[in-house]
């Protein structure tokens, strides 16, 4: 039984994790948090001084998940997107969320000064959503809203019928 692959992507703070393990846990699927997975295999290529965080070796994120992607059933969570091989994903969902929202999430987290304004800039600009219509087909990247915990049903709903449209179409 095929199973399909998806990306969760976007700006730090809009509810990725939330929304990628409680799916994974309704559907049976495989969750991977790329941040995790980076630390756990200390999968990095340096340190940004400015931002202070791990910069990501993208080309080892890429080989340690190949085998588990041909897979299949896979939920991806990152902030990034642009780096994967577009043959993974059969279908991309962008989260946003409300500026007011995403500060008050970011705060919590211990962001401050410019890696704060710069996260809430990028979702200002739909970075994140721009990133991914180039570098996936448009047809299969969505946007959806992730403000409240109805918001967080809503999506988890539409994904699970997505999931089993997919399914009853694909196997």
């Amino acid at each position: 039984m095929r199973r399909p692959n998806i990306l969760l992507t976007g700006t730090p703070g809009v509810g990725k994790t939330t929304l990628g393990k409680e799916l994974a846990a309704r559907v049976g699927a495989t969750y991977v948090n790329v941040g995790d997975l980076a630390k756990e295999g200390e999968l990095y290529e340096g340190f940004d001084e400015e931002y202070e965080c791990p910069i990501l070796d993208e080309d080892r994120v890429i080989d340690e998940l190949e085998d588990k992607m041909n897979e299949g059933g896979v939920i991806v969570d990152y902030h990034g997107c642009d780096f994967f091989p577009e043959r993974w994903f059969h279908i991309v969902f962008v989260l946003r969320t409300e500026n007011s929202f995403l500060y008050d999430r970011l705060e919590n987290r211990g962001y401050k000064g410019k890696k704060l304004q710069d996260n809430i800039q990028c979702e200002i600009f739909q970075t994140i959503y721009e990133e991914a219509m180039s570098s996936y087909k448009e047809e299969i990247v969505h946007q959806l809203p992730s403000n409240t915990p109805e918001d967080l049903e809503r999506n988890l709903d539409q994904i699970i019928q997505w999931i089993e449209q997919w399914m009853k179409d694909n196997n």
